[in-house]
């Protein structure tokens, strides 16, 4: 290595990939080698476009740095406080448990920890449930008598500087009263309230409002469409939606109370009251006697209302996410356990102090948005930033003069936007101070190595750490990421799990694989923060995550772990896509492509995207008599929108006669995946299939 605390990557099959590399004349010999030349070499290869995941594999693993923890980061958690964090674990974890309940407030204290079997003939997961609390009371109540004139939400609209700031007793209000007015509306405990609002702090106090009497909330990202979001309603048995007259992001409204209109007939009139807060000012139609305007019945309802006491098992929210079959997943988090989790690892992973500007980019119709937004932030009583706008609008250093004028101290965002903003280069950060920044972090997908450098090199002066977080909306909450004043980074891991949990690497097999191996990533034991069920469908949550490998719950993740214990994810293997960290799922967007009258079959899989991490590329068959066309393919990409929302939207149709099968009519999505990636020399073998004929049809419309 030449730079110090530089080093190549230590892999087992290091030298099988330097042989590779050999081949393809790339390196004529690797022996030490200096990291001005790995980084000139990774550089020719993305010149060259090149799209071989082996070798682009490889120059990562050979540019692989460490990083320490920056001197100047005096960070409250420590190398001795983990230790005897893990050390605790270890030596009692009921008790365990049990003292990290102590993070939140509860009317009544659990006095028991875990409950829990992954088998099959004793499947169950309970978390302190002899506790009883109330989750809004722990956000709001708790910290009025000392923060209640401290700024809970710092809002931050889609235009710079168009904003408001709410402290925590003014939010306090406004929960109070959001919730009377549900109560008014015959809304109790646990019945089910969706939420289809831009990122503005009625979102945050619409959740709070919905926890603080019970009621279950499902928040609906305002991107999905009408009918993602009438098939939550129908899904749920929601009666009442909490929505906007539009949305504003990149100076473009978002039709929120048009779309909420046509899901509402879409579901059959199951919804019978639709409260509007205002966001735009626009015209929108309005329903007599089922849409009420927030701004309207605020101040016709009480500003006190009292906390609903929950038991700890009691549901908290349902988030639908994709899945490997067409219909979403309605993952449920309970009141205790949840809240538990997300307390604890936001004071963990983001080092918080009594004068943070906390910001996560997320919206809250993503599990990011539930639990480091809104809920984290707000059990640990910190200023947390909610922003109704895209990172390049108006310019490409719209985060970093936001970070100087909020005077923002924590960023959380995710590697898509990260890939987006180092695209524009160096100017549109250093444009601006970031002199506030003390912490960067990174969330929901695995970020590249160069996207990693680029970020703690130029946004964080090499002088804020970068906590790299791996979690899922299954688990709640983060499960893998590095402590910003204890672990020494590696651009690109997450680094190690966090004190309580218990991953393991397993074989296609489930044969547990043991020190430096690449397996699929299964978790051994529970945690607060796990999913309880999918709503409506316990059944499917047990053959979802606890049949692929008996005994364990399956993440659906790849992962390397290498020979200091790192844990480095490498991406879905069941059949869902993450598109700049969300997850959506091939049948799904087949499902939409197949609803169109001209198409009789489609397949979808995933390729490599330069900012999204992964984009979606469809196989479609059009039915007898009609042949694929633009006009055709524009319509396709309008069905996709309209069943599931713009971010589902393919990044390239290829019209096939057929598609590859199995004698036994199965699909073969491994030669689809090398065919959309262009690898045609990596097809294997395809004598098996039913008309080997096919495969060659669809390389050479492949082009």
């Amino acid at each position: 290595p030449g730079a110090a605390g530089r080093r190549s990557g230590g892999l087992p099959e290091t030298q099988e990939m330097l042989d590779f590399c050999a081949e393809k004349g790339i390196y004529p010999k690797i022996e030490t080698v200096a990291m001005g030349e790995v980084n000139a070499a990774y550089e020719r290869l993305l010149k060259n476009d090149v799209r071989d995941r082996f070798v682009i594999d490889m120059a990562r693993a050979l540019s692989q740095t460490t990083h320490p923890v920056p001197p100047g980061f005096d960070a409250r958690i420590g190398v001795a406080e983990v230790q005897a964090l893990r050390e605790a674990f270890a030596g009692d974890a009921a008790a365990y448990w049990l003292d990290l309940a102590k993070a939140i407030d509860w009317v009544q204290p659990p006095t028991r920890a875990g409950d829990w079997s992954f088998a099959a003939d004793d499947f169950h997961i309970n978390w302190y449930d002899d506790g009883r609390l109330n989750l809004s009371a722990n956000c709001l109540d708790r910290h009025l008598a000392t923060r209640g004139d401290k700024v809970a939400i710092l809002f931050e609209g889609d235009t710079p500087g168009d904003g408001r700031r709410l402290t925590y007793r003014q939010l306090h209000e406004e929960v109070c009263r959001f919730a009377n007015l549900l109560k008014r509306e015959g809304v109790a405990k646990g019945d089910r309230v969706m939420i289809y609002l831009p990122m503005i702090p009625e979102a945050a106090a619409a959740m709070l409002a919905c926890a603080r009497i019970g009621a279950i909330h499902s928040v609906v990202f305002g991107g999905f469409s009408p009918e993602s979001l009438a098939g939550r309603i129908e899904d749920t048995g929601a009666r009442v939606v909490i929505t906007a007259d539009q949305g504003l992001r990149g100076g473009k409204p978002i039709p929120l109370k048009a779309n909420v209109d046509a899901a509402c007939e879409l579901a059959g009139g199951a919804i019978k009251r639709v409260i509007v807060v205002t966001r735009t000012g626009g015209d929108v139609a309005w329903v007599d006697g089922r849409d009420l305007r927030w701004e309207e019945e605020r101040d016709k309802v009480s500003a006190d209302c009292p906390a609903e006491v929950m038991a700890a098992e009691d549901p908290l929210f349902i988030l639908y996410t994709s899945g490997s079959t067409g219909k979403p997943k309605g993952v449920v988090h309970t009141s205790g356990g949840y809240a538990v989790w997300a307390a604890a690892t936001f004071d963990w992973i983001f080092d918080p102090r009594e004068d943070d500007i906390f910001w996560c980019t997320a919206d809250v119709g993503w599990i990011t948005g539930h639990s480091y937004t809104v809920y984290g932030a707000l059990l640990n009583g910190a200023t947390t930033v909610m922003f109704d706008g895209v990172p390049t609008y108006p310019d490409a250093g719209r985060l970093w003069e936001t970070c100087d004028r909020l005077g923002v101290t924590i960023v959380y965002t995710a590697p898509t936007a990260i890939r987006a903003l180092m695209r524009e280069g160096d100017g549109p950060v250093t444009a601006h101070r970031r002199d506030s920044i003390r912490l960067l972090g990174t969330v929901g997908e695995p970020i590249n190595p160069e996207a990693w450098e680029w970020y703690w090199r130029v946004v964080g002066d090499e002088r804020c750490p970068v906590v790299d977080t791996w979690w899922q909306t299954e688990t709640g909450g983060i499960l893998i990421a590095n402590f910003p004043g204890a672990t020494v980074m590696k651009p690109g891991s997450a680094s190690h799990p966090l004190p309580g949990i218990e991953p393991l690497l397993v074989d296609a097999e489930g044969r547990e694989l043991a020190g430096p191996a690449s397996g699929n990533l299964c978790l051994r034991t529970s945690w607060p923060g796990q999913m309880r069920t999918v709503w409506g469908d316990h059944d499917r949550f047990f053959q979802t995550y606890f049949t692929a490998y008996a005994g364990l719950f399956f993440t659906g993740d790849g992962c390397r772990r290498d020979d200091d214990g790192y844990y480095w994810i490498t991406g879905r293997v069941d059949d869902v896509i993450n598109v700049s960290g969300h997850r959506i799922g091939t049948a799904e967007v087949e499902s939409a492509l197949v609803a169109h009258p001209h198409i009789a079959e489609a397949a979808v899989v995933a390729v490599p995207h330069d900012l999204k991490g992964q984009g979606i590329y469809a196989f479609v068959t059009p039915i007898a008599g009609v042949e694929g066309s633009d006009a055709l393919r524009g319509e396709l990409h309008g069905h996709v929108r309209q069943h599931i929302g713009a971010l589902a939207r393919p990044e390239a149709i290829q019209f096939a006669v057929a598609l590859p099968k199995t004698r036994s009519g199965k699909i073969m999505r491994r030669i689809l995946r090398k065919v959309a990636e262009g690898q045609f020399d990596q097809l294997g073998d395809i004598s098996t299939l039913a008309d080997p004929a096919v495969v060659e049809a669809l390389v050479k419309g492949r082009g």
